[in-house]
């Protein structure tokens, strides 16, 4: 394989690492965003739990000035329903929340993986156009010394 061909080979394998590694980026950063989203959302769900108060509803105060709800049995109920639904959703988010974290953890594997290839092979294509340059500039300085040789000779004649 010729050197420049090499080159160009190397070169364009090096574009696909690092194509690659901007695609892993992206998408990163969408799982991150999704991530964001979760927790906002089971941020909301805690706030709404934590707003319905023990039985679900919110609190009030009597004319003692002692907090005391002041619902029917049937409404009670059915805040204390809401509030299991909300529970039950915001645990629904925490077990979704979990499994995609674990995503995340193998996708930032990947995404390092391929960072390391592309660097791997950025420093073998320097390498390699060090080295090409090198017999080049040994090619031309040959080139040089050759013709400043003929000179002489023809100089001396």
């Amino acid at each position: 394989m010729s050197e420049p061909h090499f080159l160009k080979s190397l070169g364009r394998l090096a574009d696909l690492r690092a194509r690659e590694v901007e695609r892993l980026s992206a998408d990163f950063a969408s799982r991150e965003a999704t991530r964001s989203r979760f927790l906002g959302n089971l941020a909301r769900l805690e706030k709404l739990c934590e707003t319905s108060g023990a039985s679900g509803a919110p609190l009030q105060t009597g004319r003692s000035g002692l907090p005391g709800a002041r619902l029917s049995p049937s409404l009670s109920l059915n805040c204390g329903s809401y509030k299991q639904a909300v529970l039950r959703m915001a645990h629904a988010h925490r077990v979704d929340l979990a499994l995609h974290e674990a995503d995340m953890a193998i996708a930032r594997r990947a995404l390092i993986a391929a960072a390391r290839r592309r660097d791997a092979i950025n420093k073998e294509l320097a390498r390699q156009q060090r080295t090409v340059r090198r017999s080049q500039n040994t090619r031309e300085q040959k080139r040089q010394d050759d013709l400043a040789l003929e000179v002489w000779r023809r100089g001396r004649k």
